[in-house]
C-alpha cells in the first residue's frame, strides 16, 4: 500500500519513529501541544514486544519462566532453559488500523553448552511498507519501503542454582528515507549503531504456598544501552531506547498433582532517556533541555531527576505491563495448553497507551509449540492503531541429554 506524505511531515514522523508514542510526540511538534510530553527515540521498533507469549500477559516477561524469547526480556534466563537447543519465529502485523503493509517478524535461538551456559541470537525485522515521498506542492519525489532491523548475540550464565546473569551485543540498522535529499538541502542516510544489554534473573522453586510447590522469580534488564543514532549529513543523533526493565513472578500449583498451574507476573518498565522540556506556544524552551545536547550517560542517569514537573512527572515515565497465564500439563509434566490474560498501564501525557490482552499456547507433537496474542485497546475511540493487534508465535525445542538442573514451573 503506498501512503502519499509530504517530505517534511514523513521524516518528522519517521524520525520520531513509528511508535504510538512517537506519533503523538510529532502531533505536539506539529500542532504546538504543550500539555504532553512523551517520550520519544529513534528505532522504537526495538521496544515492541515481538513474541506472543509475553504480549498475551500485557507485555510482562522479564521474571516469568524461561523460554527461547528470554533474549529479549531478560537474556540471564536462558541459562535456566531445560532444553538443549531451540528456536522461535514470530509474525505480527503492525498498526493494521493505520495501514495493511506494515509487519514485524522477530527469529530468535539459543544453545546450552552445558547446565550453566548458554549462548543466544536474534534478528528483528521491521518492515514500514511502501511510502511515496511527495514535496509540499503534493509533487511526487520517489517511492520508498522504510525498513529497519537489529541482530543480536547473547551469553548467560549461572552463578549459582538460583542466580543467572546475561550480557548482549546488539547492531541497529535503520533505513527509513533512503539517501533522500530534504528541502533544507539536508542529505537524509540511513542510520545504524550499536547497543548492548545487562540482565540478572533470581529463581527461588523451594518454596511451598498452601502445601503445594510454588516458584518466586525476579528479573532485571537494562536493555539497548547504546551510542545515538543519526539519520543526517549533519550528524543530528537521536537517542535510541535504552529501557531500564523490572518485574517478579510467582507460579502456583493448584492441585496436588501439578496438573493446573498459574503464573501471576508485573513488570516496570522506565526509558532512560532525556524528558522532553517543556515548549511555549512557538515551540521555544522554557525549561529543561534540548535532548540532543545531552550525551549518553548523562542521559541515562539524569533520565530519573530530569522532568520539568519533578518526581511526579519521573513517576507517570514508569510503564506497568500485568499478567496472567494458566498452563494444564499432563502425566508426564510438560505443558500442553495456556491461557493468558494482561493489562498495559502509560500515563496520559506521557502516550497514553491503555490496553488488555489475551492469548493462548498449544503444544503441538513433541518439540513445537505454537502461540498467539490480541490486543483490546483500553481507550476505544474509532481508529485506534493499536486496534486489533495480532502477534503469533511458532517454537521449536530439543531437549538436553544431561541432568536437567531447573526444576521450575516449565520442567515440572
Amino acid at each position: 500500500m503506498n501512503r502519499l506524505l509530504s517530505t517534511p511531515l514523513l521524516v518528522s514522523l519517521l524520525l520520531a519513529g513509528m511508535g504510538v508514542p512517537a506519533l503523538a510526540q510529532t502531533s505536539i511538534i506539529l500542532q504546538q501541544d504543550t500539555t504532553q510530553r512523551p517520550i520519544t527515540t529513534a528505532v522504537p521498533f526495538l521496544a515492541i514486544a515481538p513474541d506472543a507469549r509475553s504480549a498475551g500477559m500485557g507485555d510482562a516477561g522479564v521474571a516469568i519462566s524461561p523460554d527461547v524469547n528470554a533474549i529479549y526480556w531478560n537474556p540471564a534466563k536462558l541459562a535456566f532453559i531445560d532444553q538443549k537447543y531451540g528456536f522461535a519465529l514470530s509474525y505480527s502485523p503492525w498498526l493494521r488500523n493505520l495501514v495493511d503493509d506494515m509487519h514485524l517478524s522477530y527469529l530468535s535461538g539459543f544453545y546450552k553448552l552445558d547446565e550453566r551456559q548458554a549462548f543466544g541470537a536474534s534478528l528483528r525485522y521491521f518492515d514500514l511498507g511502501d511510502i511515496q515521498f511527495t514535496d509540499n506542492n503534493g509533487g511526487v519525489i520517489t517511492d520508498f519501503n522504510p525498513r529497519e532491523f537489529s541482530f543480536d548475540v547473547t551469553y548467560s550464565r549461572k552463578l549459582s542454582e538460583k542466580i543467572g546473569v546475561a550480557v548482549s551485543g546488539r547492531f541497529i540498522h535503520s533505513n527509513l528515507s533512503s539517501n533522500l535529499t530534504l528541502p533544507n538541502t539536508q542529505e537524509s542516510r540511513p542510520g545504524t549503531t550499536g547497543a548492548a544489554d545487562v540482565a540478572f534473573f533470581y529463581t527461588n522453586d523451594n518454596l511451598q504456598i498452601g502445601g503445594r510447590p510454588s516458584v518466586l522469580a525476579f528479573g532485571l534488564n537494562i536493555s539497548n544501552i547504546g551510542a545515538k543514532i543519526s539519520y543526517t549529513s549533519q550528524n543530528e543523533q537521536d537517542f535510541i531506547p535504552t529501557n531500564l526493565r523490572f518485574g517478579s513472578a510467582l507460579t502456583l500449583a493448584l492441585d496436588p498433582l501439578e496438573r493446573n498451574k498459574i503464573t501471576i507476573a508485573l513488570d516496570l518498565n522506565k526509558l532512560l532517556v532525556p524528558t522532553p522540556p517543556r515548549l511555549d506556544s512557538q515551540g521555544n524552551i522554557i525549561e529543561g533541555e534540548d535532548p540532543r545536547d545531552k550525551t549518553l550517560l548523562s542521559g541515562i542517569f539524569g533520565s530519573f531527576s530530569d522532568a520539568p514537573d519533578g518526581f511526579r512527572e519521573e513517576l507517570q515515565e514508569f510503564t506497568i505491563s500485568a499478567g496472567a497465564e494458566y498452563k494444564y500439563h499432563n502425566q508426564e509434566g510438560k505443558d500442553v495448553f495456556a491461557a493468558r490474560a494482561g493489562y498495559f498501564y502509560e500515563a496520559e501525557n506521557k502516550g497514553d497507551r491503555k490496553f488488555f490482552t489475551i492469548g493462548v499456547g498449544l503444544k503441538a507433537l513433541k518439540n513445537f509449540a505454537f502461540d498467539v496474542a490480541y490486543l483490546i485497546p483500553g481507550n476505544q475511540r474509532q481508529g485506534n492503531p493499536l486496534a486489533e493487534t495480532l502477534r503469533f508465535t511458532l517454537a521449536v525445542n530439543f531437549d538436553q541429554k544431561t541432568e536437567r538442573v531447573y526444576e521450575g514451573p516449565e520442567s515440572r
